[in-house]
């Protein structure tokens, strides 16, 4: 198959496991974040900051419970309509295009990553997701 004809689907397909959501490096929080999950969770964003968030330099970042896992995993993203822009992006995001074998690394961690596809077709397609964010 070219990979001008390779989609998401043939790339990724996420198995709700949970793994992307644990583990310390912190979901990245922008302001178009914080409001939506506190529209959706009915918290002022103050206290949804207060709560649910910490820093990590001078940016906030979900805040992670004692197993680890970021602080809105139940065996299920309880924000999932809402999840940050960082978490909606997973797993094509910028560092695959600044070494290819990033896609490979984290399909280690991550079940639902497919390597069995050219990985200028998974490059090809970040670039335009990427693109199209902007």
């Amino acid at each position: 198959m070219p990979s001008d004809c390779i989609g998401p689907q043939a790339l990724f397909e996420c198995r709700r496991c949970g793994d992307c959501c644990i583990g310390f490096g912190g979901t990245y929080l922008a302001d178009e974040d914080i409001e939506a999950i506190s529209r959706y969770i009915g918290l002022h964003p103050e206290k949804l900051i207060a709560r649910y968030c910490s820093r990590s330099g001078s940016k906030l970042v979900l805040a992670q419970g004692l197993d680890g896992h970021c602080i809105f995993w139940d065996k299920l993203c309880t924000i999932h309509p809402v999840k940050p822009r960082m978490c909606r992006k997973w797993p094509f995001i910028e560092s695959i295009l600044v070494d290819a074998d990033n896609w490979l690394i984290m399909a280690d961690s991550c079940p639902g990553i497919q390597t069995d596809v050219p990985i200028d077709a998974v490059q090809k397609y970040v670039k335009k997701i990427l693109g199209e964010d902007n």
